[in-house]
């Protein structure tokens, strides 16, 4: 790098030296994922980008610049009319785009024009997501994980945020993916799950916070969680790590399933088609009877049938298949209340405590995580 870029254009490892990260790419880029704490300045936003591209590809790349250029200018000019008053001339603002070109380097040409020491994330956005690929394959492994498992509302969630008020530290895989894992495990009111490479964004963000002389607490999955898959070295860890099954109540169970999914009995309709995804787990007749059930918003006849003719015959054919599931330890969790679960959280610190002590990487047996499909 030309001694002249030294200050103008920084590699990745220098984000924290500025006060502002700007993404200067489209919003529908900067949706699917970003950086870590920074906001969207577009340049271009999705329409213009559009059609500049066309350009570029069909006339010439003379005119899609000459365009591109105007609209570029006018998008600077809204950003320092609006956003951009507010900062002093100290502000060090950092800017990338997709590869580190031509939007980000118009924006810090003018930033700099005008006073701000501001400068251009080398490799921009494409380096970044290298780099989370990078640290997904190396951090998972630096960590002692702890392993919650147990069947369909069994409280693994309430458990986990107990222990995480403990002070301890937790991964709460279904609240990064915005999915509970199940087949009606959507998040309350619909609301989508995140893209794969901002979930991966979040989890190395995570990851990263991360004390590797403590172990981390982190609640059985599959390998996919609704739409989202799990790293490859991070479903592995999980899967080589303690494991604890957490023993609860029928009557326990419902009233957690009954607390978490009680929104759905708002929407009887929404609810109704979910279930169409228990098609072929189930017979047509008892589909047929649950989507009714759903209709009338009764929730407790409902998740007592779901529990009692599709979770637990699930659990079971899983203890089949993975003896070792059968043979783990076990915690009561007697209820929900703060009471019940420190009782709980208790026994989890005290089996931690032990897992420490006797565990040897070669006496960890390879066994899957079990969660609902």
């Amino acid at each position: 790098m030309a001694a002249k870029d030294k200050d103008r254009i920084v590699p990745l490892e220098r984000i924290e030296e500025f006060d502002t990260i700007i993404d200067a790419r489209s919003p529908s880029e900067f949706l699917e994922d970003h950086l870590p704490g920074a906001i969207n300045l577009p340049v271009l936003d999705d329409t213009e980008r559009r059609i500049v591209g066309t350009i570029y590809k069909q006339r010439s790349a003379f005119e899609a610049r000459r365009l591109g250029a105007a609209w570029v200018a006018k998008n600077l000019a809204r950003h320092l009319q609006e956003r951009l008053q507010q900062y002093p001339p100290s502000w060090r603002p950092l800017v990338y785009c997709w590869r580190g070109g031509q939007r980000s380097g118009a924006f810090v040409t003018w930033l700099r024009l005008i006073g701000w020491p501001a400068a251009q994330l080398a490799g921009g956005y494409k380096t970044y997501r290298r780099w989370v690929l990078e640290r997904l394959v190396d951090l998972p492994g630096r960590f002692a994980w702890r392993v919650l498992a147990g069947p369909t509302g069994s409280g693994k969630t309430r458990v986990l945020q107990a222990l995480a008020q403990r002070g301890h530290q937790v991964l709460d895989l279904e609240a990064l993916a915005r999915h509970r894992g199940s087949i009606l495990g959507t998040w309350p009111g619909g609301e989508s799950q995140p893209s794969q490479k901002a979930f991966d964004t979040a989890l190395v963000a995570a990851l990263r916070r991360f004390n590797p002389q403590k172990p981390v607490f982190v609640e059985a999955e599959s390998k996919r969680i609704g739409l989202l898959q799990l790293p490859d070295a991070l479903h592995e860890a999980i899967r080589l790590a303690p494991m604890i099954v957490l023993d609860t109540p029928r009557e326990c169970r419902m009233q957690l399933l009954l607390e978490d999914y009680a929104w759905m009995g708002d929407e009887p309709g929404s609810l109704a088609r979910r279930l169409e995804r228990f098609k072929g787990f189930v017979p047509n007749e008892t589909l047929r009877r649950w989507q009714e059930l759903a209709l009338r918003r009764d929730l407790a006849t409902l998740f007592a049938e779901l529990i009692a003719r599709h979770y637990d015959p699930l659990y079971r054919r899983s203890l089949a298949r993975h003896p070792e599931l059968g043979r783990a330890p076990r915690v009561r969790l007697t209820g929900l209340d703060p009471g019940a679960l420190e009782v709980a959280c208790r026994e989890i610190e005290a089996w931690s405590s032990v897992s420490e002590r006797l565990l040897q990487p070669s006496a960890v047996s390879a066994r899957p995580p079990h969660a609902a499909p």
